[in-house]
């Protein structure tokens, strides 16, 4: 009896270990194969102008949505400037979005991405407190109250020094910022009585309000867009930010249409 128990225990201790191998057979082939799946997904990373950080999110969600193969890894906002020196220093992205030619330029001159596509227009506006607490009514009112605006080298503040010397109005601002973002922010914060920016920043925000100058629809921003590498999915992107489904989400944040 004893030797029929041993060999009985002997078969159990078997029989577990085999199935034991074999679930872990079973699991090594299923994470084989999330791997595998996984490795088949693309993977891309985005440049582009602060003032598309709205439309562009939107853009990235539905371009996901349409493209599982494609995973937008990051989309890093600022002012093209800045964008456009990390680039050409060697900062590694997939697409470029520009909120001018110029820094476009820059990049393509530097041998990467090539023939940019024009996407979108913007014009400026002029951005208050919601309360307008300096009550500035036109382009000549920002020489009177404390004004910030973009610095020259940023597209916005291009467009602003171009606006302004169109219109002979001289201004001092109090600060001159890196993107148009932070101007927007210092206006809506009550930081400033006023500041240029574009029409689409100052949409649907309720800290602030916007007046049209004189002038605006004569200084329009093109905004391009490329792709720098051949990663698979880059050139989708650029595409799609192309497509009529691109186009409506900027139409809807009030960007132009190129011409």
């Amino acid at each position: 009896m004893k030797i029929r128990r041993t060999h009985l225990a002997t078969s159990i201790v078997g029989v577990a270990a085999l199935t034991f191998a074999l679930a872990g057979c079973s699991g090594s082939s299923s994470d084989s194969a999330a791997a595998s799946s996984d490795s088949t997904q693309s993977t891309i990373t985005i440049s582009a102008a602060a003032s598309l950080q709205r439309s562009f999110d939107e853009i990235a969600e539905k371009f996901q949505a349409a493209h599982p193969d494609t995973k937008i890894n990051n989309i890093s906002y600022d002012g093209s400037s800045t964008l456009a020196t990390q680039i050409v220093e060697g900062a590694k992205v997939d697409v470029f979005a520009s909120a001018d030619e110029k820094n476009m330029k820059a990049v393509t001159d530097a041998g990467l991405g090539k023939d940019p596509k024009i996407f979108a227009t913007n014009t400026l506006v002029i951005a208050v407190p919601a309360d307008n607490p300096g009550d500035v009514k036109s382009l000549e009112d920002l020489s009177k109250v404390d004004t910030v605006l973009c610095a020259e080298q940023v597209p916005c503040g291009a467009a602003s020094k171009k606006l302004l010397a169109n219109q002979g109005v001289t201004v001092n601002p109090s600060s001159l910022e890196q993107n148009v973002t932070s101007v927007l922010q210092k206006v809506a914060a009550g930081e400033a009585d006023a500041g240029l920016v574009y029409a689409t920043d100052v949409a649907g925000d309720p800290d602030v309000k916007s007046i049209v100058p004189e002038g605006a629809d004569e200084v329009v921003n093109m905004y391009p867009i490329t792709a720098l590498t051949e990663t698979p999915g880059a050139q989708e992107f650029v595409d799609f930010v192309q497509s009529e489904e691109g186009q409506a989400v900027l139409a809807e944040h009030g960007f132009g249409k190129p011409e």
